[in-house]
């Protein structure tokens, strides 16, 4: 048991560590606020512009809601691929230094 406390101890002091919290959690509210951003405006649009969203594009079928829908679906994928480069880049090369240097 003793062991364990040390070991968490020495993850906790190790500066990697709190660059690692720091930057992750920054990042990662970085990128929560944007998704909300985005959502919510779509959602603000439908409440209270419903004639905007509804604007035909051309002689067809297709409103201006369905682009920017199909945009809010690939924002998303592009901040999920954006934080999994990040995560498998710099996150891990530090929670690797962390680990090397905590069980040194």
């Amino acid at each position: 048991m003793q062991e364990h406390k040390d070991l968490t101890a020495r993850v906790a002091r190790d500066p990697n560590y709190q660059l690692l919290k720091s930057s992750r959690s920054r990042f990662g509210w970085w990128l929560t606020g944007a998704m909300m951003l985005v959502y919510y405006g779509f959602i603000l649009l439908v409440a209270f512009d419903k004639p905007f969203l509804a604007t035909r594009l051309g002689q067809g079928v297709t409103t201006l809601g369905m682009p920017i829908g199909l945009g809010i679906i690939l924002f998303t994928v592009a901040i999920t691929a954006l934080y999994v480069r990040r995560a498998n880049g710099e996150f891990d090369a530090l929670t690797e230094q962390i680990v090397k240097r905590a069980l040194a």
